[in-house]
């Protein structure tokens, strides 16, 4: 990874030395008179060897992108957390009817009418999201539970503020108590402070109440559009060569951005089986998993498995995730939702996801999930999660080998 180094002056010759860190080692670059080609050297070496994945443009954690509702479709605005650079990667071109043209890679997902399905999926002919508008429909000053609550409040007025026989205050004419309702005299929208307010009801005979109300109605906020999002049809799908490409992270609940007017998803967290197929990819315990626990609960120890315990479980773990995967596909196939279809899935079918953490974050990781005899607080994972860390410790060991020597010199707590 090239993401530390950069230009420092030496203090001894007044020069500006030029370095950088690539895949655990630093790569000297030479010194300079002025800090200018020095920097310049840095970012030729960085183009020449650029990372799989880095972050960049730290300043977009201040901006926001158009996101949606993928319930009601109404869009919203999210706050940018991230963004990745993820490697060169070949690139498809999207085309919909109304001209939008959007270039992603093939394993981005984008938002159509049926969910969340990757770029490489689409075929013309099929449907995605994209931007839209429609007429603001009316919105009363008053949310909804709150008139309905106001409501209530003015019915219980009716027997104390209307007399047997009483007079409308509108039209002055005379009627018996059930032909009179209580109305708000300052309307509830106009001043929401005199809506419980005793002193501001008078009876209303039915006709008067209804075409004062008809008129209160101008109160109301309507008119104007809301952006929306809308299904439109692709016209084209074709390659359109290799780029860099990056990952934007958005803040939820919705986890999606509008990328050139069409809704695609955030592209920075778990793969989600709610939004797309799985596939049949599935963990089976090795030969060197220990599978006998031995010992009393809180003190026990798992121990080797003999040829025949391993047989077993390779073979009742196969013959599960055949069964389970089959009948994933049959729900799919008869039309059930993904979010449903995956319930019947067992805990060893793999998932992948990207995050990020910062070295004390990875520490606290390291320390709960790793059995190591250095450790001054002796944690007992089980193992497939310590493999895991495993692997994660072996890079951080070979990216920051100090801070790592460190970690364990202070008997692998955090600082």
């Amino acid at each position: 990874m090239v993401d530390r180094g950069g230009v420092t002056p030496h203090k001894g010759t007044g020069k500006w030395r030029a370095q950088v860190r690539h895949e655990g080692r630093y790569h000297f670059l030479g010194s300079y008179e002025d800090r200018q080609p020095a920097e310049s050297a840095v970012a030729t070496f960085r183009a020449e060897h650029p990372n799989r994945r880095r972050r960049v443009l730290q300043s977009v954690r201040r901006n926001h992108v158009r996101c949606y509702d993928e319930r009601t479709l109404v869009a919203e605005r999210a706050q940018i957390l991230d963004v990745m650079q993820s490697g060169v990667k070949q690139l498809l071109k999207i085309t919909t009817a109304d001209g939008r043209s959007l270039r992603c890679s093939g394993d981005h997902a984008i938002f159509t009418p049926d969910g969340w399905v990757k770029a490489r999926e689409l075929a013309v002919g099929d449907e995605v999201m994209v931007s839209a508008t429609m007429v603001r429909p009316s919105e009363a000053l008053v949310p909804p539970s709150l008139r309905r609550g106001i409501g209530v409040w003015t019915s219980m007025q009716r027997q104390r503020a209307i007399r047997d026989i009483d007079v409308c205050y509108l039209c002055s004419k005379t009627y018996p108590r059930e032909e009179l309702t209580l109305d708000h005299v300052v309307p509830v929208a106009a001043d929401l402070l005199k809506a419980l307010d005793p002193r501001n009801l008078s009876p209303a005979c039915v006709d008067c109440h209804r075409r004062k109300s008809a008129d209160e109605q101008a109160l109301a906020r309507r008119g104007g559009k809301m952006a929306v999002a809308k299904p439109e049809r692709i016209v084209a799908v074709e390659p359109d060569g290799e780029e860099m490409t990056y990952d934007l992270s958005v803040e939820g609940p919705w986890h999606n951005f509008l990328a050139d007017g069409i809704v695609v998803h955030n592209s920075y967290n778990e793969e989600s089986g709610r939004y797309r197929e799985l596939s049949p990819v599935f963990y089976v315990p090795a030969a060197e998993r220990r599978l006998v626990q031995r010992g009393k609960p809180g003190a026990y120890e798992f121990v080797d498995g003999t040829a025949e315990q391993h047989a077993v479980v390779d073979e009742a773990t196969r013959a599960g995730y055949e069964s389970a995967y089959a009948a994933y596909r049959r729900m799919l196939e008869a039309g059930v939702a993904r979010e449903v279809a995956r319930t019947t899935l067992p805990v060893g079918l793999y998932s992948s996801m990207y995050a990020t953490c910062n070295a004390r974050s990875l520490m606290h990781f390291l320390g709960l999930r790793t059995k190591h005899e250095d450790a001054t607080f002796p944690s007992f994972p089980q193992r497939e999660i310590e493999m895991v860390a495993e692997r994660m410790e072996a890079a951080w060991a070979e990216l920051m080998p100090l801070t790592y020597a460190a970690f364990n010199a202070n008997g692998r707590v955090a600082p």
